[in-house]
């Protein structure tokens, strides 16, 4: 594949990334990506398939869940690292990502027809943190009484940020740094969960 093709694909997914998380996938038409992109209106077509092989697309190229988890293998022989890689990236990718992450909550809050797509990507890195959660508890070091109850608490404090909302106000820190709110995250799910080694 030539390298100016290769580069008018990726202007053409960063272009519907942008518009997507600002005015929502109904709300973004195919003539405004390309424009937003500099590119000729038949290429989404021609590269991708149309609108929602690009949606699909944007996720295979920026969702971080299959490169950074995949990377951590050693890690998940080990619950409480294997957890913790999970809360870090996902709470540093909310962070940085803030278009992709925004495409995701809107996806899912309103249960779009793309919502099985979201999933798909999303729902291997849980079911990752799930079993981290029941190995851990069953080499006693994680303690809690349900396992669907921790795990909603995981999910919601790793994604607690996203939902602050009209509470912004109240943060000292309006926007939020990445690396040290997903450390903050860490700390507060392992002594939740009576991880060995975690803060008193």
């Amino acid at each position: 594949m030539a390298q100016t093709e290769t580069d008018m694909k990726m202007r053409i997914l960063y272009a519907a990334k942008k518009l997507f998380a600002r005015q929502g996938f109904e709300g973004t038409s195919v003539r405004q990506i390309c424009e937003e992109a500099g590119a000729n209106v038949a290429l989404v077509s021609y590269y991708f398939g149309g609108k929602e092989k690009v949606f699909h697309a944007i996720f295979e190229h920026f969702f971080p869940g299959r490169q950074q988890l995949s990377g951590g293998e050693a890690a998940f022989a080990h619950p409480v690292r294997g957890l913790s890689l999970i809360v870090r990236e996902i709470t540093r990718f909310s962070l940085t990502d803030l278009e992709l992450s925004t495409i995701i909550q809107q996806e899912m809050v309103l249960n779009t027809p793309r919502a099985e797509v979201v999933n798909s990507f999303t729902s291997p890195v849980w079911s990752m943190a799930r079993s981290m959660l029941e190995q851990g508890r069953k080499e006693g070091l994680f303690h809690y009484e349900s396992l669907d109850q921790a795990l909603l608490f995981v999910m919601g404090a790793t994604l607690a940020h996203k939902q602050i909302g009209c509470g912004r106000e109240l943060l000292s820190l309006p926007n939020l740094l990445a690396d040290e709110t997903a450390e903050h995250t860490l700390h507060f799910i392992l002594k939740a969960l009576g991880a060995p080694g975690s803060p008193a």
